[in-house]
C-alpha cells in the first residue's frame, strides 16, 4: 500500500510539472552559488571544487535524494583595466531521484566577469549539456493495469540555462534562468515537458566586529504555474571558521545549519530540515550534507580575487 501511495503521489507531480517544480531543492544554496548560477564559474582566481549529498523526508517511500558535483576555475587572461572582461570555465554534474523517476544532468559553463571598480562587479555566465530522465516501474503497483505506467522510459535532451550575477564587497543579487530548452517528454505522458524556471536571490554581509558578520539571504523561485517558492536564511559568521543559522522555506520547512572550515581549503557544512507541512506525518527529517575545497590562498583577504559571495 505504501508503494501504491508513493507512485500515485510521484505520477501527480511529474503529470501535473506546470504546478511543481522539476528542480532539486537544496537547504545550502547560499553556499554553492555555482551549483544554482553559472555566472559563477571562475568567480574566484582560484580551483573551486563542490560536493553534495541531499537526504529528503527520510521514511517516506520513494522519498527525493539528490546531489551534485561541481568544479569552477578561472581561466588565464590579463586585465588591462577595469571593464574588459575576466573569464572562467565550470562543470556540473547532477542527480536527482523520486521514487521511480530518476534525473541526470551535465553541463559545462562558461562565464565573463566585468568589473566596474575594485568592489563592484557584474557576471554573466551559461550552462550547455544534456539531461537524462529516466523511469523504472519495476516497483510500480497501480490498482487496475496501465500500460503507460507499466513501460520503461529513458531519453536525452539538451539543456541549457542562463545567469546574471552583481557583487559589491558586502552584498549580491542574482538571476538564474534554469530549462531554457522546453524539450517534451517522449515517455511517459502526453503533455510532460521541461519547463522554463526562473529564479533571483541575494544577500548582504553584517559587519558586527572584527569577528563576527551575520549573513541574511533570500531566494525566490517562480515555479511554472505554481505557487512561488521562498527560502529566507540568516546566519553567523565566526571568524570565517565557523558559520551557523537558521532558514525558513515558505509552507515546507524550518532549516538548521552548521558550517566549519577545516585547514582553511576545506569546509564542511551539515542542514538538517524539519518538515512543517504536511508530509511531516510521512517523513519529517531532511539530512543534507556537503564538502568544498578551494585553493584560494588563505592569506589574501581581497574580495576582488577570492570573493565573500
Amino acid at each position: 500500500m505504501k508503494r501504491l501511495i508513493t507512485i500515485l503521489f510521484i505520477s501527480f507531480i511529474i503529470h501535473n510539472s506546470g504546478l511543481s517544480q522539476q528542480l532539486p531543492q537544496y537547504s545550502q544554496w547560499s553556499f554553492h552559488q555555482f551549483a544554482l548560477n553559472p555566472a559563477h564559474a571562475g568567480i574566484k582566481n582560484c580551483l573551486d571544487v563542490h560536493a553534495l549529498y541531499r537526504m529528503q523526508w527520510m521514511g517516506f517511500p520513494g522519498a527525493p535524494k539528490s546531489g551534485f558535483f561541481t568544479m569552477s576555475t578561472a581561466l588565464a587572461s590579463k586585465r588591462k583595466q577595469y571593464l574588459s572582461a575576466r573569464h572562467g570555465f565550470g562543470l556540473r554534474f547532477i542527480t536527482d531521484r523520486i521514487g521511480d523517476f530518476s534525473t541526470t544532468k551535465i553541463n559545462l559553463a562558461y562565464a565573463g566577469h566585468f568589473n566596474f571598480n575594485r568592489d563592484n562587479r557584474l557576471s554573466l555566465g551559461i550552462y550547455g549539456g544534456v539531461v537524462q530522465f529516466g523511469f523504472d516501474p519495476t516497483n510500480a503497483t497501480t490498482l487496475n493495469p496501465d500500460p503507460e505506467i507499466m513501460k520503461e522510459a529513458s531519453f536525452i535532451a539538451p539543456d541549457a540555462s542562463f545567469g546574471a550575477w552583481w557583487n559589491s564587497e558586502n552584498y549580491y543579487v542574482g538571476l538564474i534562468l534554469d530549462q531554457l530548452i522546453p524539450y517534451g517528454w517522449p515517455d511517459p505522458g502526453n503533455d510532460s515537458r521541461f519547463r522554463f524556471h526562473p529564479s533571483m536571490n541575494g544577500g548582504t554581509r553584517i559587519k558586527v566586529n572584527e569577528k563576527v558578520s551575520i549573513l541574511p539571504a533570500f531566494l525566490l523561485k517562480f515555479p511554472p504555474r505554481g505557487p512561488f517558492a521562498l527560502d529566507l536564511q540568516a546566519m553567523v559568521d565566526f571568524k570565517n571558521v565557523f558559520i551557523t543559522g537558521v532558514a525558513y522555506r515558505n509552507q515546507d520547512a524550518i532549516i538548521l545549519h552548521a558550517g566549519l572550515k577545516l585547514k582553511e581549503r576545506f569546509t564542511l557544512n551539515y542542514s538538517f530540515d524539519i518538515t512543517t507541512s504536511y508530509l511531516r506525518k510521512g517523513g519529517s527529517n531532511t539530512h543534507e550534507l556537503s564538502l568544498s575545497f578551494t585553493t584560494c590562498r588563505p592569506e589574501n583577504k581581497s574580495t576582488y580575487s577570492c570573493p565573500l559571495f
